[in-house]
């Protein structure tokens, strides 16, 4: 029988959106802008970037703001079960600096993600790991012979839901349900675990 894997987005998913988190902190609103909205990566990312430069907002802020966060209601007891079943890897659009301190509070899961480039306490660029790195992700999984069972939220989702053996949106917004319609949108940790347990 082929092994599984599981494959899981962490933003909006296991943890609160960091971004929009910082623009309530700061109150600009320009940065509730997330994945959700927006399915161009580089596109979003650079409004980001221009949006931090022009006022002034420090990569320490920022880490302020990630230190008063914790993962979602659930999503611990949610991922320890899951674990016990079977292997899973976060596969994140964030940036190690953003995750770090998420893992820590979820026992540290192995988690694949981008890395920010920090110069003088600025976030100055951003280095993609590989573009399309959940679809290409699943599929070396697939290469490895597992099976892959993956949930995700967003537009950036849709390719590793795609690639994936069986696909599920959690906690996605109307707008992506909408758009697809062939992933099952499930909206609690307990649904998301009996569905993901039916594909082990």
């Amino acid at each position: 029988m082929q092994q599984t894997l599981v494959t899981l987005d962490l933003e909006g998913v296991l943890i609160p959106e960091v971004w929009i988190a910082v623009a309530e902190r700061t109150g600009l609103e320009a940065l509730t802008r997330t994945t959700r909205d927006e399915p161009d990566y580089d596109v979003l990312m650079r409004y980001r970037l221009d949006i931090l430069e022009q006022n002034g907002l420090t990569m320490s802020l920022i880490e302020d703001v990630i230190s008063g966060l914790e993962p979602l209601e659930g999503a611990k007891a949610f991922l320890d079960e899951l674990r016990t079943q079977t292997q899973v890897i976060i596969l994140s659009d964030t940036f190690e600096q953003f995750a770090r301190p998420f893992m820590r509070q979820l026992g540290w899961p192995t988690v694949f993600c981008h890395r920010l480039v920090v110069e003088d306490d600025r976030i100055t660029d951003y280095e993609l790991r590989q573009p399309d790195q959940k679809r290409k992700s699943v599929e070396a999984f697939h290469g490895l012979n597992y099976k892959v069972i993956a949930a995700g939220d967003s537009y950036n989702d849709t390719s590793m839901l795609n690639e994936a053996d069986a696909g599920f949106l959690f906690h996605a917004p109307d707008n992506v349900i909408a758009e697809f319609p062939q992933f099952p949108a499930i909206n609690t940790f307990d649904g998301l675990l009996a569905a993901i347990t039916a594909e082990l």
